[in-house]
């Protein structure tokens, strides 16, 4: 993905989140897809899936239930 649709997804991201502490990082070796951390941690991928011209992202984060 390209360095605007990461400030795009990340200013969507912050604000709808309410918070100016998450980034999205491009992925090593991967075009497809981006990394979401809030801080230092983890969150989890976003991927981006174009289909026919029309684009659409999907968000994926797993919650281990240690962390509940």
């Amino acid at each position: 993905m390209q360095k605007k649709e990461r400030e795009h997804l990340q200013h969507y991201l912050r604000d709808k989140f309410k918070s100016d502490v998450i980034r999205v990082v491009g992925r090593p070796k991967k075009d497809d897809s981006m990394e979401v951390y809030v801080g230092d941690e983890f969150m989890g991928i976003i991927f981006r899936d174009d289909d026919e011209g029309e684009v659409s992202y999907s968000f994926n984060m797993a919650i281990l239930d240690i962390d509940l």
